[in-house]
């Protein structure tokens, strides 16, 4: 029984354990509510809950450990000497890609399923005949280590089924035997609910130091490979796969931050003048009208922007600014680059700052009036400063998704990893190496593939670097308004 046929089965027993508790607790009370310690509904939810609960994260957890222990399985009758030669990884990966093509043949009615554990011979042209593409010759070895990771699949999944759903219908009649008319359900259901809640909260953090994790172990590899000192401070960004690699980060910085820069400067000002315009000065009518058109900007895909940039703007600025003033002959540069993600992020910070500034009480604006300031002084003086806070929250926003987009520097900015000061030249950022170092047959052994956590991982302590700056800045000027 596959897993989606086991989460199913086990909403249907949760159903039947929401009726039958409801029912017994209205049994236990005589049919009378005011009897019963809490509403009907508590009792069916308690019951639901305990068939439901214990058998999910069963079932989670055997997903989990099955894997990885089908893998030890499986390794044992792999020979001993690809092994010890680093080729573990290489060969249960090929493993598993012939285990899911005899799975997927014996899906299509192609193989019988008492055939696929004993099939020999070419094997990579029978799988063919069937539909399901093997890249290269299947060695003996790997047909049987596939043929056994099945079996034990197959086993594993038989006594998984039976496990979670033996627990489950113990979790229902324990739910059963536990009602009472004097049982506190609502208690209960509130309890898990909470725990829930608290789950759900837990999952961004989670999520964050898992990726933080993730990137600082394969950092440490890299760092064990190639010197920190070269990768921080170098000025050459030159991988080369096949050895005598330069991996500085200077260059990549430089771009990110030049190019992100130019765009924030397009976007900022643009967009917090729009905020104030539809905030202060725009009609009803005039709001509903321009504000949804500028939030389409946020909708557009930046492939479309890249384009944009690739086709329109960059050759306007190469034939009317960069070879008139003999700056450069590329249509590709930080300025073709920073203009375009400009326009994106206009209505990050607009419609941000349109909200953060409406949300300043009234009072405050009638009090500034009733003291003689004009409006344009009461904004300045009075509006804005209270609203720093958003107004900080969205250009930091604005700022964080600059540094971290790819499309449209790799369609715009091209791929030069080098330091200059002049905007129409071609540049790079970290996001678009780190693209380019994980793209293709890459091993994530070597230092050119393993940079790319070292760029990911700089490039997220730079982000929170702004967020810190920010949370201080918020600070510093919201108490005079607290």
């Amino acid at each position: 029984m596959s897993a989606f046929s086991i989460l199913i089965l086990l909403f249907a027993l949760a159903a039947i354990g929401y009726v039958l508790g409801r029912g017994r607790a209205m049994k236990s009370a005589g049919g009378s509510i005011r009897a019963l310690h809490s509403l009907p509904h508590y009792y069916g939810w308690n019951v639901a809950l305990f068939t439901l609960v214990p058998a999910l994260a069963l079932l989670a957890l055997w997903l989990v450990v099955q894997p990885a222990w089908i893998d030890a399985q499986v390794a044992k009758t792999l020979p001993q000497g690809a092994l010890d030669d680093g080729a573990y990884s290489l060969m249960i990966s090929d493993v598993r890609r012939l285990a899911d093509g005899l799975d997927r043949a014996v899906a299509k009615g192609a193989i019988a399923p008492d055939v696929a554990n004993s099939i020999s011979g070419d094997i990579r042209a029978q799988l063919g005949v069937t539909g399901v593409a093997l890249g290269a010759e299947v060695k003996p070895e790997v047909l049987i280590a596939a043929q056994e990771m099945r079996r034990l699949g197959q086993v594993g999944d038989m006594w998984r089924s039976i496990a979670v759903v033996l627990l489950a219908v113990l979790g229902l009649l324990f739910g059963l035997r536990m009602i009472n008319r004097d049982f506190r359900a609502r208690n209960t259901v509130e309890r898990a609910v909470l725990a829930l809640l608290i789950g759900a909260a837990l999952i961004a953090i989670l999520t964050t130091l898992g990726i933080v994790l993730s990137m600082l172990f394969e950092t440490r590899h890299f760092f064990a490979q190639y010197p920190a000192f070269d990768f921080f401070f170098s000025t050459k960004w030159a991988p080369n796969f096949r050895g005598g690699s330069d991996l500085g980060i200077l260059p990549l910085l430089w771009g990110t931050l030049y190019i992100s820069f130019i765009a924030l400067l397009v976007a900022v000002p643009i967009g917090l003048f729009a905020a104030i315009y539809m905030s202060e000065y725009a009609g009803p009518r005039a709001r509903t009208f321009i504000k949804p058109l500028i939030e389409v900007l946020a909708g557009i895909p930046t492939i479309v922007y890249g384009l944009f940039a690739l086709l329109t703007v960059g050759p306007l600025l190469r034939d009317y600014f960069a070879q008139p003033m003999g700056l450069g002959e590329s249509a590709s540069s930080v300025m073709t680059a920073g203009l375009v993600m400009g326009v994106m992020l206009i209505p990050f910070v607009s419609s941000l700052s349109d909200d953060i500034i409406n949300a300043v009480p009234q009072a405050m604006r009638d009090g500034s009036l009733a003291l003689g300031s004009t409006h344009s002084e009461t904004i300045r003086k009075v509006v804005l400063p209270a609203a720093l806070p958003g107004v900080v929250g969205a250009i930091l926003l604005a700022a964080s998704r600059a540094i971290g987009e790819t499309m449209i520097v790799v369609m715009g900015a091209g791929a030069a990893a080098k330091m200059d000061l002049n905007p129409f030249e071609a540049m790079t950022t970290v996001t678009v190496k780190i693209v380019s170092q994980l793209t293709g047959d890459t091993d994530f052994a070597a230092p050119e593939t393993l940079v790319a956590f070292a760029l990911g991982l700089t490039l997220f302590v730079i982000t929170l670097g702004l967020n810190v700056v920010a949370l201080v800045i918020v600070r510093k000027y919201r108490e005079q308004y607290e």
